[in-house]
């Protein structure tokens, strides 16, 4: 079989957060109280804003930003009737800046008497954005590809403990294993490592067995 070969992305994809993560700021008595969510689509952005609505239902403000999809192409804001421009366009550019996806945030703010002005607002939306990101756990993405690799079952221990050192070693994932007529190895490879994974393999196995090649998908993995 052919050694494998697979072209590496060359942009870093955007990252997300792990969880939901809440924070509070207050500037001349106003409270700004944020929630960064995970999302997976608009739609599930727009349940987790009308959820804040629901349950801060007497606060002035609701404001909005968002940023969906592996590639970050779907971006909607919304000041929610504060002055235009102040609120949901400065909190998306924290979301661009940070380059992460797939995560809504909703600043909810409780008026507290004092005007802030055109530029308090803006520093204001933007830090209660850029502090509660400062708080969340980053999950850094990978494009990886799915490998197989078809083992006899007599040489499944020994080839087996081999792949799993393998994966520890050059970030790399051993996603399990299947027992049929062989044992066939799941593994998730980064795109760089596919020619020196053909490699180890037909080196630890005398050239007899040899990884086949599967999908790319998006991984998340702790930054």
């Amino acid at each position: 079989m052919a050694s494998l070969q697979h072209s590496p992305e060359n942009v870093p994809l955007p990252s997300t957060i792990a969880r939901p993560v809440e924070h509070e700021l207050v500037i001349k008595k106003s409270r700004f109280l944020t929630l960064l969510h995970p999302v997976a689509s608009v739609g599930e952005a727009e349940s987790v804003i009308a959820r804040v609505r629901k349950e801060h239902w007497d606060a002035r403000h609701h404001c909005t930003a968002l940023v969906v999809g592996t590639h970050a192409d779907q971006q909607r804001s919304s000041d929610d009737g504060e002055p235009s421009g102040t609120a949901g366009i400065p909190m998306l550019e924290v979301l661009r800046h940070r380059h992460v996806t797939d995560v809504v945030a909703v600043v909810t703010r409780y008026f507290g008497g004092v005007l802030l002005g055109a530029g308090g607002l803006v520093r204001a939306y933007s830090n209660a954005v850029s502090e509660t990101l400062d708080l969340a756990p980053v999950l850094r993405r990978e494009v990886m590809v799915e490998v197989t690799v078809d083992v006899p079952h007599a040489e499944a221990g020994r080839i087996g403990n081999v792949l799993h050192e393998w994966c520890q070693t050059h970030g790399a994932a051993f996603e399990g294993a299947d027992y049929a007529t062989v044992a066939t190895f799941r593994l998730l490879v980064p795109p760089g490592r596919l020619a020196e994974l053909d490699a180890d393999v037909a080196s630890a196995s005398s050239g007899a067995i040899s990884p086949t090649l599967g999908d790319s998908r998006v991984v998340d993995v702790p930054a």
